[in-house]
């Protein structure tokens, strides 16, 4: 019941809150709810019928539950009777979800030059394979400086340490694109195998 928020932790709390302000839309709750007549649906979805806000109301609280106005726009409004913390949890829940979804989805670019050395190429290889590791989609570029972009040689030099680069990767990988220059220097995008 709505009345036993205080089971969660200040911080548990804090976090559905602004959950709430952010993605859930704002429904109104118990007493917030401000229609004279509403369309009322029980906890597994079956109609109740057309009743008073104050006889919804008192059927909620004989079952234990909260009165929640799901569909404000509708003539006359449509409220349920379910468990608003039970109802923040699976909005909650699937949030995450999306959320988690979204993050394998990031693309994490790691820079390189011709002046990197052998110890700080293995230092980014390492964290290449923590994001690879992580199911992360890595891009690997070489910036080319100045008269470097233009010149066959630096060109040369910039796409053997490029592949240097990957052969210093531990996990497996499969190439997305594959490794081309591009008018700031060389770049190729790789996920785990």
């Amino acid at each position: 019941m709505l009345n036993s928020r205080c089971e969660f932790n200040s911080r548990h709390f804090h976090q559905l809150v602004k959950l709430i302000k952010r993605d859930i839309k704002k429904l109104k709750v118990n007493n917030q709810i401000t229609a004279a007549e509403l369309r009322v649906a029980d906890e597994e979805g079956n109609q109740v019928g057309i009743m008073r806000r104050e006889e919804a109301l008192k059927l909620a609280q004989e079952k234990g539950l909260d009165l929640i106005e799901v569909a404000p726009m509708a003539n006359p409004p449509v409220a349920r009777i379910m468990d608003y913390g039970k109802y923040l949890y699976r909005e909650e829940k699937e949030w995450r979800k999306q959320r988690a979804k979204q993050k394998k989805d990031l693309l994490k670019v790691i820079r390189l030059n011709l002046n990197t050395g052998l110890n700080d190429m293995k230092i980014k290889a390492k964290k290449t394979d923590e994001f690879l590791n992580e199911g992360l989609r890595v891009q690997i570029e070489l910036v080319l400086k100045g008269r470097a972009k233009y010149q066959k040689t630096f060109s040369d030099l910039a796409k053997k340490k490029m592949e240097d680069f990957l052969k210093i990767i531990v996990v497996p990988i499969k190439i997305i694109s594959e490794l081309k220059k591009q008018p700031r220097g060389w770049n190729v995008a790789i996920i785990k195998q």
